[in-house]
């Protein structure tokens, strides 16, 4: 990087149309600008540091070896383990409970987020068909001679017959699960209805299925059940119960996280002037893979590019001064990681307003952390990055929701999002996504997912390998 005090003053006084063009039209006063200008060259100092920490830290990074360049990171995670099966029991109680509290016969799934929550059935063990299997959970209740009601779950997994060994193969950490089957010349949701053998299940009884199930089967199973028997969408306290995150799953979350931002940098190390999209985009899956991550998900954008925020690029070559924008992630153990980072290659020298919209956007990332407290609105977060980028005139182009919930999926409820009254619990985890985006132009968005800890704050789950990113030329 060779941006200097001395550019940024020339900069200042240049009188040419194209000078502090985007700034200008957005009604951005001088002296913001020069104050940020000259926050640029202390971030510079800063990139300086962190590459000689992080050469320290991180020697792996420096490696020369082409043949396996990112083989550094495969160790990093080694040592996080699954879910116990001690804590799907605790998950399976705490559902049966609940639904005998809202006084209802069932929860029904298909292999997918909740399935693996509670029974460990994911959509990659099972891939969903016409032929449904699927997870019911009912609650049995009993009270002891002191009149005290004791609640224990009993699971059935609805399974086509001739895969009725396939199915009982699955690891589920069920010791006393039923399997009851279905011929292909009978109907699944009558078998499962059978199945349940509610002497309960009557007029104005309440089945919860998952609301990522489909349609038909809501419809097969609302057809099979006894007439006033209603099917219907669980409910939010059902919801809720995945969205409060255990010590054990953040321990793992960490680390897919971690482990992503460490992938990033190190792709970073193998970008070039002239490097296409597409090479981008392998050197991304070669690294989440190294690292051991699942289920991979990625963006890789040149230049203008990034403003499209979830654009699929157009091969692009890299430019000497061209921002980068990653976003991507994996699954660890089923629990996913989200990170994006926009960068400059290293003794590259962005243009300057490109340099002012990335501090804005990592400004108000701070910003919304800082805001991300137990009991505060999810629309407060939201509002706290907004606001930041509305100083600077540029609010037209933050067009997206701050953030999302994240854990077995990318995208949870609850949403960090304008409007929404959702209270924010300890426990939660969301992502921090703020970005300006001015098309054909420039793009830039900074995302690091964060949870709410023990003591009412909002805690990066990158900040194992330091959380944010810390400059332009330091991801």
């Amino acid at each position: 990087m060779s941006f200097t005090h001395k550019q940024a003053t020339s900069l200042l006084s240049d009188s040419s149309p194209s000078s502090r063009s985007i700034f200008a039209k957005a009604g951005v006063c001088r002296s913001r600008y020069l104050h940020v200008l000259n926050v640029c060259i202390l971030l510079f100092a800063t990139w300086r540091l962190s590459v000689a920490l992080r050469s320290f830290v991180y020697p792996s990074l420096l490696s020369t070896d082409n043949a396996t360049p990112f083989a550094h990171l495969a160790s990093h995670c080694t040592n996080v383990t699954p879910i116990p099966t001690s804590e799907y029991h605790q998950r399976q109680k705490k559902l049966a409970e609940t639904l005998h509290a809202l006084n209802a016969s069932a929860y029904i799934a298909e292999p997918g987020a909740s399935a693996l929550y509670y029974a460990n059935i994911s959509h990659t063990s099972w891939h969903l068909s016409e032929r449904p299997l699927l997870l019911i959970i009912s609650p049995e209740a009993t009270e002891d001679a002191d009149g005290l009601i004791s609640v224990q779950p009993r699971i059935l997994i609805l399974t086509p017959s001739f895969e009725a060994t396939r199915a009982k193969l699955l690891p589920i950490p069920i010791t006393n699960a039923s399997y009851p089957e279905w011929q292909e010349y009978q109907s699944p949701y009558q078998t499962a209805i059978g199945a349940l053998d509610l002497p309960s299940l009557t007029f104005g009884d309440k089945i919860f299925v998952d609301g990522a199930v489909r349609h038909f089967i809501v419809d097969g199973l609302q057809h099979a059940a006894p007439a006033g028997t209603r099917v219907q969408s669980a409910p939010v306290e059902v919801r809720q119960l995945r969205e409060r995150k255990s010590a054990k799953e953040l321990e793992i979350m960490k680390c897919a996280n971690e482990v992503t931002v460490l992938a990033i940098r190190a792709v970073r190390e193998k970008l070039v002037v002239g490097s296409r999209e597409s090479e981008g985009r392998e050197l991304v899956r070669d690294a989440l893979t190294a690292a051991g991550l699942q289920d991979l998900s990625l963006i890789v954008l040149f230049g203008e590019n990034a403003a499209l925020p979830h654009g699929s690029g157009t091969d692009r070559a890299l430019g000497a001064d061209d921002f980068v924008l990653i976003d991507c992630g994996g699954s660890l153990h089923g629990y996913q990681s989200d990170v994006t980072r926009t960068f400059a290659l290293p003794r590259s020298s962005p243009d300057p307003e490109y340099v002012f919209l990335w501090i804005t956007v990592h400004t108000a990332q701070e910003h919304a952390l800082r805001a991300a407290r137990a009991g505060a609105l999810t629309r407060t977060v939201d509002k706290a990055a907004r606001d930041v980028i509305a100083e600077t005139g540029t609010a037209q182009y933050f067009t997206h929701r701050l953030g999302h919930g994240i854990g077995l999926e990318v995208h949870e409820s609850p949403y960090l999002v304008g409007g929404s009254d959702d209270v924010i619990q300890t426990g939660h985890t969301f992502s921090d996504e703020p970005g300006i985006y001015i098309e054909g132009t420039v793009g830039v968005r900074l995302e690091d997912c964060f949870y709410i800890d023990e003591d009412e704050n909002g805690v990066f789950l990158t900040a194992g390998v330091g959380g944010q990113a810390a400059s332009p030329w330091a991801p």
